[in-house]
């Protein structure tokens, strides 16, 4: 619990208003009693809504004396407020509504790519939900968008004229849901409503609402790992219950998501890793993008000028002190050395010759300018935002499967099979254009992907594999053949 010294008058003040009374936006300050403003909202929800009334009853608010009215109030004149039993109520409780008692919390939070997670929905993502897939037949846009994207990302909440909220935006627990009050993100997203349970929150599952599927498995990349394993074999050594959580001090037996990327940390030299509810404190590569950045790049681009000064250096040792409340020094470095093997290939070797594939496709109109109207689009896709991301996350958490069978192999076999043979047919069918300008767009075109292929990683392909590497192959292929072979 945070601990702050009050100002004299605030005591004196609770002396008269006797120490059971709620003083709102007093963080410190827990109620002796239930406010009868709360006592108002029990009565008729308990037999109303009486799942919501036991979660509540499950939760730390409950214990706090903090109950319906404390976290749902509203000033008249707010844009979702209405009048309910003659008070003023809003249905959604924002992130600005919760720093009234969460204050450091929501500050960690707003500095995070979480509280940015709906600025997706302008992106190419959004385009296939909306567009691709979608129609404008859901108030004037695609149900997809707000049943899919939406409840990972968060979306815009709309308010009709009596207060209630449009089925555009609501339900929705988005971590990034931009409220009518302003704030970005939803605390509901990872502490489910009404118990706001911290156990809940720390569990593997609990991430994978969201971070799951063939773009971003993690959920199935952790469950593959080590880690993963470690957990489904010892979760109930874990304390996960425990108010105080803390890696080396409370469990060792595994790992969860949020052991690494959020909770507290007691190292062997015995200092505290504190708890933070900013995701990208421990994180030293950045792998949404087609080629993997550094964090404090990605931050900067979306408005993160907190973070966009914590360099990723900062964050990898942030995360090695966790590391290393189980691993030696000498095994987490050299983890990170085969990791960073893993994204300087894929960026070199795929991922940035494919962009600028792609940037010559564009800029010299050799593709018409829709997205996703031809097959070297839909290969490019699927290369990066899919198996590209799969073998990078999987490097990132230790699931072999996935940096290779699902990962690696499939970005190979698909540029190797589709991308090339797709770019080469571009070229072609533009040199063949007649237009002039086509025709010199095609031939810097062939020109780069001559250059790639005459690139040494790429010689299996053309034939080329030096003699020295031939000879290394066969010999170990007729080794392989002498174990295994009929």
């Amino acid at each position: 619990m945070h601990k702050f010294k009050l100002p004299l008058f605030i005591i004196l003040a609770l002396v008269l208003l006797q120490a059971g009374a709620f003083v709102a936006n007093a963080q410190t300050v827990i109620p002796a009693e239930l406010t009868e403003a709360s006592k108002e909202c029990l009565e008729c929800h308990s037999d109303e809504t009486p799942g919501i009334y036991q979660e509540w009853g499950t939760s730390k608010h409950y214990r706090a004396n903090v109950s319906c009215f404390e976290c749902h109030q509203a000033n008249e004149g707010e844009k979702d407020a209405f009048e309910h039993n003659g008070r003023f109520i809003s249905i959604i409780v924002s992130p600005k509504d919760c720093a009234k008692c969460h204050s450091k919390e929501v500050k960690e939070f707003d500095e995070s790519h979480h509280a940015k997670a709906a600025l997706i929905l302008g992106s190419l993502d959004n385009f296939l939900a909306d567009i691709v897939e979608g129609d404008k037949n859901f108030y004037g846009g695609s149900a997809l968008t707000v049943s899919g994207c939406k409840q990972c990302h968060g979306g815009v909440v709309e308010v009709n004229k009596d207060g209630s909220l449009k089925p555009t935006g609501w339900p929705n627990s988005g971590i990034g849901r931009i409220n009518p009050d302003g704030s970005q993100g939803s605390c509901t997203a990872c502490h489910q409503r009404h118990a706001f349970s911290a156990a809940q929150a720390r569990r593997p599952e609990n991430c994978g609402k969201c971070h799951l599927g063939p773009d971003h498995p993690q959920k199935e990349v952790y469950e593959e790992s080590k880690h993963g394993i470690a957990f489904a074999a010892h979760e109930d050594d874990l304390n996960i219950e425990s108010a105080k959580w803390v890696l080396g001090e409370d469990y060792t037996a595994a790992p969860t998501c949020a052991t690494c990327h959020m909770s507290a940390v007691r190292t062997t030299d015995g200092d505290l890793v504190p708890v933070t509810h900013d995701v990208g404190m421990r994180i030293s590569w950045n792998n949404r993008p087609p080629a993997s950045v550094r964090p404090e790049i990605s931050d900067a681009k979306l408005g993160l000028t907190k973070m966009a000064k914590v360099s990723w250096e900062t964050r990898r040792e942030n995360m090695q002190q966790v590391c290393t409340v189980c691993h030696t020094p000498s095994y987490v470095d050299n983890f990170y050395e085969q990791y960073d093997g893993v994204i300087n290939l894929y960026n070199s070797k795929f991922a940035k010759p494919g962009m600028n594939f792609m940037k010559i496709l564009y800029g010299n109109n050799l593709i018409s300018k829709t997205k996703f109207d031809e097959d070297v689009e839909w290969t490019w896709w699927e290369i990066w935002h899919h198996e590209g991301r799969r073998a990078r996350h999987g490097a990132a958490m230790m699931a072999p499967d996935y940096t290779h069978w699902h990962g690696l192999y499939e970005v190979a076999k698909h540029w190797y099979t589709k991308f090339i043979p797709e770019l080469k047919e571009v070229a072609h069918k533009n040199m063949e254009s007649g237009d002039a300008e086509k025709v010199k767009g095609a031939k810097i075109l062939q020109k780069a992907i001559d250059e790639l292929l005459a690139r040494p990683e790429h010689a299996w392909y053309t034939g080329n594999l030096s003699p020295e590497e031939k000879e290394k192959r066969r010999k170990a292929q007729d080794e392989f053949n002498k174990r295994y072979g009929n």
